[in-house]
Formats: structure tokens, C-alpha cells, sequence
């Protein structure tokens, strides 16, 4: 064992040389290395630390845009034959029965299940370019937190934007309401909005004029949101399903075994999709509840997630998604993500490249602002802006003060150029496709091991420029390995509900309203909206009386409001008491 603790001495040398010559250089000086009482090597363990524990945004984030359809649209679809049963290579001539055959174009069924081969070739495509973009707008904001900020924060799209932009605004393969290219217009000018804000030091100000219960409790409505998008087979595991009598219900059945749900209408005995229908994304279970062999692997993924959770195992998410999407890999199986189909010999094909530079093909540079005038549109907006303006500057204030840089005044080194990270890597990143990017709270895993300057943050820069590379394989994970994900995921952005006083129920109702209505309406925008509009509710009778006292006391005064103002100015404890009490009801 000699030649073990022998090989440990010269290697703890070597190390220690190498960070001697590093932190007296300039990069060392630039980086105050020594200042902040750090050193090379440790800034590198701590950026791949804080790499491992959010690299999976790089699957999840492309898994939930693409569900919006992305840039696909019904003209991506192949042509159909008039006679659905007769497959369009052969719709030519006259059929059994004579009638004339001949290909037409389809209709937004297309897009939903049965899934048109052209619209699902459409999706791949975007599928990779969002990887793509993901890793652009991630290797963006880090290298301008490092570079300029110097701070180990790291940056990349969020969860909870991103799943309103999805679900919410562009709405599942395009049926919300502003199209994918219109809400892309709408991050582009939040991040321009955003920069404004933070050149100017706005930012602050404006996220504590939002109501303190639902400002708390946006991050614990967001997760529970997730956790919901989790658990269904869209973008999960397939654990929760359709019910016509509870709307929601237990699932799990395998594939074969799910059906579409559409509004459908009967005229004159003829039963049709309507007009405006939605079609869903086989969330009916028809039989075989709970004997989805994805969903039983999905549970064993997280479980693995949950185990290393326990344990603060570092990138324990990311082992769990290996784990599960590894299996996947595997044709012949009942849980294989390259099944023996068109569309599934063409995913395996891709697969087997393993390395390859993906060009942006379909998601760069299509913004459009030609919805600006709708309201949907500047609700999007601002909703992006608000949830951003929390999201961003309560993260980067947690991590500063948990790295020790925050003062006194609330301050710390470095915050101008990181308010202007985010915000220049939302703009940069909605021109090539994806939602707004914010800090990452996974930053204090980097902290935790030691990360104390914008060294941390480069590394993780650097390691998003590898996942270029290896689009095949990060295009290939399947959804029942990002779903444990997203509840784990959920069960981290629930910590906030601790902050909430239940007792006062004038903080706790409001937020309990916007944690409820984010996952039941499917919807962030109305989670806030509730939220807001009830806090309003419960403290407009305290506003108006305040209102009416400082009127009263302006428009006739008298020696009694004097006198009360005298006496609780002296120091009378039951005016002051009164005083205060009125104030405190009205301002909560």
C-alpha cells in the first residue's frame, strides 16, 4: 500500500503547484482566488458538482417545449388519403366500392393521436434543436455570470417558465393560446424589459411590491405543477390518467391500451370532431391500469432519485434518468424507447450516431411578432416578467448569501453583472428557440463544495459546450425517465411553504389559492392571478377604512384627532396599540 500514499503525496503536489501558479497569475487575480480564499482545482470540483445536479434541463426542458409543438404546425403533416383505411401510397384509382380515391391534406388531428408520421419527424427535429438551444442559452448566461459577475451561480431555462410557456401559453402541440413563435416574441422583449430593470436597478423594488404570501408561494405552486406534468404519460411516467366522472384518475396501463380523448359533436345522427376540438395526447385508460412496465421502471428511477436525495448524493437526478433511459435503450423489450416501427427505426438510427453536432434547423429565428396586439399576448408577458423578477432575484439572492457575500444592506459583489446575466441570456436564448433562463438554485451544490468564484460558473459553461456533441444520446431520453424528475423536482420547490405564517390566515388563504389553482388549472397565469385577486379581496375592507380615516382626519380636522395624535405620539400605549393595529391589517 506504500506506492498508494506515495502516488497521493505527488499527485496533493502536483495540485497544490498547479493552484499556486493559477491563483498568483491573472487569471487568479482576476478571479480573486485568493481573496475569497479558494483555489483552481476546487472551483473546477465545484462547477462539475453544480453541472451534475442540473444537467438534466438539458432533456427536460427540450421533453416539455417540444410538447408544445414547437415551430410544427399542420402543414407539416403528410397528406392523407380520403379513405383513412387505405395508407397513402396507395390512394390512387378508385376504391372497393368506387369511389375515387385521391390524397388530401389533414386537419389539426394530425397532430394528435394517432400521431401523423410527418408531424412526428417535425417534432424530432425540434426535439434536438432545443437540446441545442438549451445548452446555448445555459453556456450564454454562465459564461457572462463568470466572466463579468464572478460569482459560481449557474444559469440555464427554468423549470416552471418553461412549463408555462408549454402548457399554458402555447398549450399542448399548439392548441393554447399565442402560437410557439408569438410567445417566443413575448420572452424576447421580457428579456429586453428585464435588462431595462436591471440596468437600472428596478428589480428589487418591483418583486417586493408583489403580495409576500403569494410572492412565497409561487415557488411551491410551480412545483406541484411540475410534479402533476410528472405524473402523466404526455411528459411522465403515465401514473395519473383521464376520468369522464373525476376528471383525474389512476392510470399506468401500457400503450396499447390508451385512447385520445376529443370533444366531439352529433349532427343529425353523425357523430364529428368539433370544429375548435382539442384532441389529448392518450391520457384515457381503457383497461390494465397499473401494468405500464415504463411506469414501473419510472418508479424505480424514483426511487433511485429519492435514495440519493436522502443521501445528498451530488447529481443524484441525473443517475436516476441514466438509469432508467440506459434500460430504455434496449429494442425487444417491453419498456424500449426505439420500438420496431417507422418512426422508431429512425429515433434508433439517430441514436446510434452518439456523436453529433446538431445544427438548429427549425427553432432559430422564427419569433414572430404578428400577435402582439392580442392580450394573451402581454398577459404571456408579463406573467414571464413576474415569474422571472421572483424566480431569478430571490435565487441569486439565496446563493449569494449562502456563498457569505451578502452585507448588511442586503447587497453583494458582483450583482450588477449577474441581474444582467439572466437577462441578456433570456434574449439570446428566445432567438434560438427556448423559454427564459434563470439561476439555478442547484448552484449551492457547487457552493457546498467549496465554489467561490465565477471559475465555478466557466465549468459549468464548458461542460454545457460538451453537451453539443452528444445530441443523439440526449435526445433519446424518454419520458418516463424525465417524469421522477420533474416530481422530485416539485418536492424541492415546496420548501417555501415553510415561510408562509398559516396562523394568519390573511397570508395563508391567498397562498394556499395560487399553490392550488397552478396544477388543477393547469395553469401558472391563474394560480397568481387567484392568488393576487384574493389577497386583494381580504385586505380591501382594511384599505378602505385606513383610506377613509386619512380623508377624514385631512378634509375635518378637530382637537379629538389632535388630541389621539398627541397622546399616541407621547407614547400612550393604547393609541399606539390601536395605530398599529389598523396599519398592520391594512398593509399585510
Amino acid at each position: 500500500m506504500g506506492w498508494i500514499k506515495r502516488f497521493g503525496q505527488r499527485f496533493e503536489s502536483v495540485v497544490g503547484r498547479i493552484n499556486s501558479s493559477v491563483n498568483r497569475s491573472i487569471v487568479g487575480k482576476h478571479f480573486k482566488l485568493e481573496e475569497r480564499k479558494t483555489c483552481f482545482t476546487r472551483e473546477i470540483r465545484a462547477g462539475t458538482a453544480t453541472f451534475l445536479t442540473m444537467a438534466y434541463i438539458l432533456a427536460v426542458n427540450a421533453s416539455i417545449l417540444t410538447d408544445s409543438g414547437g415551430p410544427c404546425t399542420v402543414d407539416d403533416c403528410f397528406p392523407v388519403c380520403n379513405v383513412p383505411s387505405i395508407d397513402p401510397s396507395q390512394c390512387h384509382g378508385r376504391s372497393i366500392n368506387g369511389t375515387m380515391l385521391q390524397l388530401q391534406k389533414p386537419g389539426p388531428e394530425c397532430k394528435f393521436p394517432p400521431v401523423n408520421q410527418g408531424y412526428a419527424n417535425c417534432l424530432a427535429r425540434t426535439k434536438k434543436d432545443l437540446i441545442v438551444a438549451t445548452a446555448s442559452s445555459a453556456l450564454i448566461g454562465c459564461f457572462i455570470m463568470g466572466m463579468f459577475a464572478n460569482l459560481p451561480l449557474a444559469l440555464a431555462p427554468g423549470m416552471g417558465t418553461n412549463a408555462y410557456f408549454a402548457y399554458t401559453v402555447v398549450g399542448f402541440h399548439g392548441s393554447g393560446s399565442i402560437s410557439y413563435k408569438g410567445a417566443l416574441a413575448a420572452v424576447f422583449i421580457e428579456g429586453f424589459v428585464f435588462l431595462f430593470l436591471a440596468v437600472f436597478g428596478f428589480r428589487t423594488k418591483i418583486a417586493k411590491m408583489i403580495p409576500k404570501p403569494v410572492r412565497i408561494s409561487t415557488s411551491a405552486g410551480i412545483g406541484l405543477f411540475l410534479a402533476f406534468i410528472g405524473l402523466q404519460s404526455n411528459e411522465g411516467v403515465g401514473l395519473v390518467g383521464y376520468s369522464s366522472a373525476t376528471l383525474v384518475t389512476l392510470a399506468g396501463c401500457p400503450a396499447q391500451y390508451r385512447a385520445s380523448v376529443a370533444p366531439v359533436q352529433t349532427v343529425n345522427g353523425v357523430t364529428t370532431l368539433m370544429p375548435d376540438g382539442d384532441t389529448s395526447g392518450d391520457i384515457l385508460c381503457l383497461k390494465h391500469r397499473m401494468e405500464s412496465a415504463t411506469l414501473w421502471l419510472g418508479i424505480v428511477g424514483f426511487v433511485i432519485i429519492s435514495y440519493a436525495m436522502m443521501r445528498k448524493v451530488k447529481g443524484g437526478i441525473i443517475y436516476g434518468i441514466v438509469f432508467v433511459t440506459v434500460i430504455s435503450w434496449f429494442r425487444g423489450t417491453k419498456v424500449t424507447y426505439f420500438p420496431h416501427t417507422e418512426q422508431g427505426d429512425e429515433m434508433f438510427n439517430y441514436f446510434k450516431k452518439v456523436v453529433d453536432v446538431h445544427k438548429i434547423q427549425k427553432t432559430a429565428g422564427v419569433l414572430s411578432f404578428s400577435e402582439i396586439h392580442k392580450g394573451d399576448f402581454w398577459q404571456a408577458l408579463v406573467t414571464f416578467l413576474y415569474v422571472d423578477i421572483l424566480d431569478t432575484t430571490g435565487t441569486l439572492y439565496a446563493m449569494a448569501k449562502f456563498a457569505g457575500y451578502v452585507d448588511e444592506q442586503g447587497n453583494f459583489e458582483g450583482q450588477y453583472y449577474a441581474f444582467m446575466s439572466d437577462a441578456s441570456a433570456i434574449i439570446i436564448g428566445s432567438t434560438l428557440g427556448t423559454s427564459p433562463v434563470t439561476a439555478f438554485v442547484e448552484s449551492s451544490a457547487g457552493i457546498r463544495e467549496g465554489g467561490r468564484t465565477g471559475l465555478t460558473a466557466l465549468t459549468v459553461a464548458f461542460y454545457f459546450f460538451l453537451a453539443f456533441f452528444f445530441t443523439p444520446l440526449l435526445a433519446s431520453i424518454p419520458p418516463w425517465a424525465v417524469g421522477p424528475a420533474l416530481v422530485l423536482v416539485g418536492v424541492l420547490m415546496m420548501k417555501s411553504v415553510t415561510e408562509i405564517d398559516w396562523e394568519n390566515m390573511k397570508e395563508g388563504i391567498p397562498a394556499f389559492v395560487t399553490i392550488l389553482l397552478m396544477p388543477l388549472t393547469y395553469s401558472i397565469a391563474y394560480g397568481l392571478i387567484g392568488g393576487i385577486g384574493t389577497f386583494i379581496a381580504l385586505n380591501l375592507g382594511d384599505w378602505a377604512f385606513l383610506a377613509y380615516n386619512h380623508l377624514n382626519h385631512r378634509l375635518h380636522p378637530h382637537p379629538l384627532s389632535i388630541s389621539s395624535t398627541s397622546s399616541a405620539a407621547s407614547g400612550n400605549p393604547a393609541a399606539n396599540a390601536n395605530e398599529k393595529t389598523i396599519e398592520a391589517n391594512a398593509m399585510v
